[in-house]
């Protein structure tokens, strides 16, 4: 597939048609004998998948898989980021999908190793890293008959296992994945001095915890406060608290780092509205630490279940929006007024509001509607 596909007029007819209707291009003929109408669209699908989640595969030359492969992988962004985390000599690895991960996370070693079991995927990632120059050992195998004949050691590991069951359903639970985490880790840890896991922005952390042993490090990574995936760090080293470090890409939030089990001992101050509300990130949310982030910031919360906080004086690098706010009265809201509308711990949901005052989604105005301990409120942007 990849030498044909790679022909210069086949890549001509595939830029030159980025903006076509691709149903109206599947009913057509291909112009080339040699590969289908399918073959061409699925190369038109992987550029403008490209184009916003991994810009840097957009070069000549460069192949794409079928979009299962695409939307499971990583964005080029959290891939940078975790890049920035870890370095070495010799690094793998296990789940290579379509090597993003495996593209930036490797940029630290020396000796890069990528094991996936779909063949025609690994023959595109291997034309797509020589086409880069960047050298690799591709190993096409399933990860569980690599682990029984490895004998090598390696300085990181990384996997992300699949989350979809044999019936494609997804699953959370680490003993569903695909590898069954729970099973292998302890192999894993023997062979290696640092085990890095993506899982799902959906796992619960207390059961992450619970279940596996040897965690030095929890990331929370959110792009563009949308949460991506959850990565946990296994290390041999021994290691009595677990830090946790809650991220936000592409804002210019802080990270925000604490111990886990802090938020247990931790303790909100309590008030009503002031002259500025804070509405955390949804790393945060994820992360759960709503006591902890009152009490290290110094904001007080409005009430036990709405997740926002408020204060006097601006504290400027909380990690969430910011918003100069004043109570109002439902009798001043206009119809047809324009607003953005939050609705956190509150009976309607933001469409119901809309429907409700007859309001405009949108604009710099935000109505949020909430609770304090007094009873319900509704914050108008000052």
């Amino acid at each position: 597939m990849g030498n044909k596909l790679s022909n210069k007029e086949i890549q001509n007819y595939i830029n030159a048609n980025l903006n076509t209707d691709l149903h109206t291009l599947l009913l057509k003929k291909s112009p080339f004998p040699e590969v289908s109408m399918h073959e061409i669209v699925q190369q038109i699908k992987g550029k403008q998948v490209a184009e916003r989640k991994f810009p840097f595969l957009l070069k000549e030359g460069i192949l794409f898989p079928p979009q299962l492969n695409l939307e499971q992988s990583s964005s080029e962004k959290t891939a940078l980021y975790k890049s920035g985390i870890l370095k070495g000599n010799t690094f793998i690895d296990l789940t290579s999908g379509f090597g993003i991960d495996a593209y930036y996370l490797s940029q630290n070693f020396n000796d890069v190793t990528l094991i996936e079991q779909n063949t025609e995927l690994l023959e595109i990632v291997t034309h797509n890293w020589n086409t880069l120059g960047r050298q690799a050992r591709f190993i096409n195998k399933k990860l569980e008959d690599f682990l029984e004949e490895n004998q090598e050691h390696f300085d990181v590991i990384y996997l992300d296992p699949a989350r979809r069951d044999q019936q494609k359903n997804k699953v959370f639970l680490l003993e569903d994945l695909s590898p069954d985490v729970l099973e292998i880790q302890t192999k894993l840890r023997s062979i290696s001095d640092q085990v890095v896991i993506k899982l799902s922005p959906l796992i619960d952390l207390k059961y992450l915890v619970s279940v596996l042993d040897g965690i030095s490090r929890i990331d929370i990574i959110a792009l563009k406060n949308d949460v991506k995936e959850v990565v946990v760090f296994l290390s041999n080293e021994n290691t009595e608290k677990i830090i946790c470090h809650c991220v936000n890409l592409e804002h210019s939030e802080s990270v925000f780092s604490f111990t886990f089990g802090e938020e247990e001992t931790a303790q909100s101050e309590y008030s009503e509205p002031e002259k500025y509300i804070y509405i955390p990130n949804h790393s945060i949310l994820k992360a759960g630490v709503f006591n902890l982030i009152s009490q290290k910031f110094g904001v007080k919360k409005l009430h036990p279940n709405s997740h926002l906080y408020t204060s006097n004086e601006r504290i400027g690098n909380f990690p969430g929006r910011i918003i100069e706010m004043e109570l109002v009265d439902s009798k001043s809201i206009k119809k047809k007024d324009q607003f953005n509308i939050i609705s956190k711990n509150y009976p309607l949901k933001p469409e119901e509001i809309k429907k409700k005052y007859g309001l405009k989604d949108g604009g710099d105005q935000y109505l949020i509607f909430t609770q304090s301990k007094k009873g319900k409120i509704i914050l108008k942007s000052v």
